[in-house]
């Protein structure tokens, strides 16, 4: 699947087998599968509470632009590349809409 290629259409949602813990601020996930910690940051981590039910990659582009001084263009780009490695990780699923 091209993941989260130019089709914002896409739907994304966390998969199954991972724990996050808020560490004063930064989002730290532990998955159980792979035993793998990940820092999420602080954007990474709304980002990961956005996708607790599945949601359009463009709707989850929209709300971030909202909510942080970013470019739409630029918010896309670094959503995207996030994703992918979410995805490359088996840390989310993704769904054609």
């Amino acid at each position: 699947m091209n993941i989260i290629g130019n089709d914002h259409a896409q739907t994304v949602v966390q998969a199954e087998g991972s724990i996050v813990s808020d560490m004063n601020g930064e989002m730290i996930m532990f998955s159980t599968r792979t035993g793998k910690y990940y820092n999420l940051g602080s954007v990474g981590g709304r980002i990961w509470e956005l996708i607790a039910a599945p949601v359009a990659v463009g709707r989850l582009v929209d709300e971030l632009t909202a909510e942080f001084e970013v470019e739409r263009g630029e918010c896309a780009r670094q959503v995207g590349e996030f994703l992918r490695c979410m995805h490359l990780e088996s840390l989310i699923e993704v769904r054609s809409s």
